[in-house]
């Protein structure tokens, strides 16, 4: 990826290169004295005596609360401390360093009064990719991510747990900033809380699991029609002029795709000769008018991602020029754009499951065409039969998993944060919805591609015997039963990474 200026926008699909090896972060002199600028003008403003929430009050329910001018630094150390109480399994390394990378990049865009020090501070931990151990849960996505960023700004401060980027084992972050070389941060008024207060947590771990879900959606319809392929469906459904009577983009696209991956199949062209068949199954012949609408609703949801990373989430917020400095206290902090997006989106991918499980019951069920379950020797071998058993049990698993964390609301901080986005369950909701959808479609991609073997010596199209090609290298053509476990995660995994795109 090269040089990165903090503050700079950036794509979703940038995301992963971003965070990458070859990424190096700066701060752009222009973005320094930007925060050089901001951060003076705050400091008048407390030499007047100016009370400004969070900065010398307490939070929340306690913002009534002023605190003398001696105790400012302590109560922006006390404020990390206190608000370090995330539980369950740590974020990713990715997720981890995605936090820290957009939240150091939303502090330089220099609304929030920090020091540049404190953004130079996490631009060494980006550089040298030390990853903070940042508990997923315990966030409600509004007045930020405050639990996993407090667990991040521990690190800063030298305090929590850390390791650097592959490790395994968790140290003192102490310990990991002493061998990286990097001075742990004295926090000053405000930095504590513009470290812990917006969405940044909500927007790494759904955004990567965003991501994930555009990668397991385009390679869906490449096993759509390799599905349809291997049932010697017809294409007649695909045609172009049914689709422009009914012209929402992802329907014109899907169908555009699937025309286009199965031209020049000898399996259709064999069978068209004699298919006295009218309609394929829904799952087959509906393809386009049932998914292309999930991708519509897909690329909603990262326009409104894209706009929530140039985003400036934090509260109160500082606004200096060469004549005036003010604060406003208020409320972008709120999750709720990411909240419904992600739950909008783990929707979708719980039909984008459920109508791939469909065409592997149609795989494995469909005996004129195909051998009971896939199987060589049906009877002796079960073939497919469990596997297609595991995917209907994770599309049962998303059918829970739907249920939108946005539809509800409970009040915290004594009622002062009394309407909250639960935004964080949403986007860790959609994260374990795209693991479990990204192994359905690998079950289907193994069963059709295991069907179009049946019709050797025929072939496939050119684009499908390739994206064959590429199924064997995860998971090598086998005779007889064999065990699925590995050979689906490994598919899975690479479906979530776009190695099939």
């Amino acid at each position: 990826m090269g040089k990165f200026y903090l503050g700079e926008s950036f794509l979703l699909e940038e995301l992963p290169a971003l965070l990458g090896p070859k990424t190096k972060f700066e701060l752009s002199a222009a973005a320094e004295k930007k925060l050089f600028s901001a951060r003076k003008a705050l400091e008048s403003l407390l030499k007047s005596g100016k009370i400004i929430y969070g900065i010398n009050t307490g939070f929340g329910q306690l913002a009534s609360e002023v605190v003398s001018s001696e105790n400012l630094d302590k109560l922006q150390l006390n404020l990390i401390r206190s608000h370090a109480c995330g539980v369950g399994e740590p974020l990713s390394d990715r997720e981890a360093r995605a936090l820290l990378f957009i939240r150091a990049g939303e502090l330089a865009r220099g609304h929030s009064g920090v020091r540049p020090v404190l953004v130079k501070t996490m631009i060494e931990f980006l550089n040298k990719r030390i990853v903070p151990r940042i508990p997923q849960k315990g966030s409600v996505g509004a007045s930020g991510d405050l639990a996993p960023s407090a667990h991040m700004a521990l690190c800063l401060i030298g305090e929590g747990l850390a390791r650097f980027e592959g490790e395994k084992d968790w140290k003192p972050s102490r310990i990991v900033l002493k061998k990286a070389g990097i001075k742990p941060l004295v926090l000053k008024e405000k930095e504590g809380l513009a470290l812990i207060n917006g969405t940044q947590a909500m927007q790494a771990v759904g955004g990567l699991a965003l991501l994930e879900a555009l990668n397991v959606f385009h390679t869906s319809i490449k096993s759509a029609a390799l599905t349809v392929d291997a049932l010697k469906g017809t294409p007649v459904a695909f045609d172009e002029k049914i689709h422009r009577l009914k012209p929402h983009p992802g329907q014109l696209f899907v169908a555009e795709k699937l025309r286009v991956l199965l031209e020049g199949s000898e399996i259709r062209m064999s069978h068209a000769k004699n298919d006295k068949r009218v309609q394929d199954p829904y799952s087959l012949r509906c393809s386009p008018q049932a998914m292309g609408p999930m991708l519509d609703n897909l690329m909603h949801c990262q326009q409104t991602l894209e706009r929530e990373f140039t985003a400036v989430t934090d509260n109160p917020l500082v606004f200096a020029d060469n004549k005036k400095v003010e604060t406003f206290s208020g409320g972008n902090f709120h999750g709720q754009a990411l909240s419904f997006i992600y739950d909008f989106a783990a929707i979708n991918m719980a039909a984008l499951g459920n109508i791939s499980e469909r065409r592997i019951a149609q795989l494995v069920s469909d005996f004129k065409i195909l051998p009971p379950f896939l199987a060589k020797n049906p009877g002796l071998e079960s073939g497919f039969m469990i596997a297609h058993v595991t995917a209907a049990a994770l599309c049962n698993e998303n059918k829970i998993l739907s249920h939108p964390a946005s539809a509800d609301s409970l009040p915290t901080s004594a009622n002062k944060e009394d309407f909250v986005s639960m935004g964080m369950n949403a986007a860790l909701k959609l994260r374990e919805t795209v693991r479990n959808v990204s192994a359905i479609i690998a079950v289907e991609m193994m069963a059709a591609a295991a069907g179009i073997e049946f019709h050797r010596p025929l072939k496939s199209s050119p684009a499908l015997e390739k994206f064959m090609d590429t199924i064997y290298r995860f998971s090598p053509r086998a005779e007889g039963d064999f065990e699925f476990s590995g050979r689906m995660e490994n598919i899975a995994a690479a479906v979530r990474n776009g190695a099939f795109l």
